[in-house]
C-alpha cells in the first residue's frame, strides 16, 4: 500500500464505525450531558437545560430520539461489517 492511500483503511474503518454505533453515541452523549447538567430527558418532550446560559434541551432531545435509527443503522452496519471482513480474509488467503 503507498503512503498516499495508507489512510484509505483507517477512514473507511472510521466511517463505518460512526455509521453503526452513531445513534448509540449520541444517545450516551446525550443522557451524560443530561445527568451532569441535572436536566430532564426522555422521548416524550423538550424540556429546557441550561448550560452555561444556553438552552441545550432541544439538542439534547434531538440526540436521544436520533436512537432510533439505530434499528436500521446497527444491522446494516454489522451486515456491511462482516461482508467487508469476509472479503478483506478471502482476498488476504488469495496472496
Amino acid at each position: 500500500m503507498t503512503r498516499r492511500r495508507s489512510w484509505l483503511l483507517p477512514g473507511l474503518a472510521l466511517l463505518w464505525a460512526l455509521y453503526t454505533f452513531g445513534p448509540i453515541l449520541g444517545m450516551l452523549l446525550s443522557t451524560a450531558v443530561a445527568g451532569w447538567a441535572g436536566c430532564e430527558l426522555n422521548e416524550g418532550g423538550i424540556y429546557p437545560c441550561v448550560v452555561l446560559g444556553v438552552d441545550i434541551g432541544a439538542g439534547l432531545n434531538f440526540l436521544f430520539v436520533l436512537t432510533w435509527f439505530a434499528l436500521v443503522t446497527l444491522p446494516t452496519g454489522l451486515i456491511a461489517g462482516g461482508a467487508a471482513l469476509v472479503f478483506w480474509l478471502v482476498r488476504r488467503s488469495a496472496r
